[in-house]
């Protein structure tokens, strides 16, 4: 990624910085985090008793507190970068600066973990794994999202997003991208049965958002939130309501679930004993 006269390798995290004005633009560069963000929350049961946890691992700027209201958890992420947990802790999230391979968190103490859009961006996703599943308590449960190590990943999260205004440049690194059944095997090494299903964004609002999109980077200086066609969900601070909202172009994209994982999967699992 190049920005501000440096070039950056990829999945470096200072990106993140960079980026930070664009975490809650739904219809800017993380819009698509923000609806696996509302697919992921749509995989988490309220809470079973009180003082339940959840433990956010690579939360950002805390794009899954609002899909979690009124579920009864209280909101712990965990993040390396700084600048997303300040605004995390805006939207009701308790951060933690720390490094998701070495969780400065008791073994036992989360009833949930989620672990969304994270693994592909770490160097050893198999610590990541274990230490997720080492936060569960007995019966606790494992959410997560990441892109599946396949040429067809590989083709269409980098080399063709990457050619769209959609998703920054170089914000992944394709050797990271975790194979499937490499892990759900490890998932059961520590004690959680994943189960995956294959989902991508619904095509009637992904085809609006694209639209959207290439008319805001056609014009000089525009964002997304500042076109003359902008709703309240485009706006930073928008609720979960307002980005439901239709727009002019079409619908708000939705992950919807498909056949195959060779791309984009979610994974559910609960942590035995």
């Amino acid at each position: 990624m190049s920005d501000a006269g440096r070039t950056l390798p990829r999945n470096d995290p200072r990106q993140y910085d960079d980026l930070a004005g664009e975490w809650w633009r739904p219809d800017g560069a993380f819009a698509m985090l923000h609806w696996l963000a509302e697919a992921r929350a749509a995989l988490v049961p309220p809470a079973s008793r009180p003082g339940a946890l959840l433990v956010d691992l690579g939360c950002g700027a805390g794009l899954l507190a609002p899909h979690l209201a009124g579920k009864g958890y209280r909101h712990v992420g965990v993040d390396l970068t700084r600048s997303a947990l300040e605004q995390a802790v805006a939207h009701g999230v308790t951060a933690v600066n720390g490094d998701v391979t070495a969780v400065p968190l008791a073994d036992g103490c989360a009833d949930v973990v989620a672990a969304g859009e994270l693994l592909e961006h770490v160097p050893d996703w198999r610590r990541a794994v274990a230490e997720a599943c080492r936060l569960l308590r007995p019966g606790g449960l494992l959410v997560l999202d990441t892109l599946n190590d396949t040429a067809l990943s590989r083709l269409l999260a980098v080399r063709i997003a990457e050619r769209l205004p959609t998703v920054p440049r170089g914000i992944h690194d394709p050797r990271l991208f975790v194979d499937a059944r490499a892990l759900v095997a490890e998932c059961a090494r520590h004690g959680v049965d994943l189960r995956l299903r294959g989902v991508r964004p619904g095509m009637p609002g992904l085809v609006g958002w694209l639209v959207r999109r290439m008319r805001a980077a056609g014009r000089p200086g525009a964002t997304p939130d500042d076109r003359p066609d902008a709703t309240p969900g485009d706006r930073p601070g928008a609720t979960p309501g307002d980005r439901r909202t239709a727009t002019a172009a079409g619908p708000t994209p939705r992950i919807v679930p498909t056949w195959s994982t060779a791309v984009l999967y979610q994974g559910r699992g609960t942590r035995s004993g």
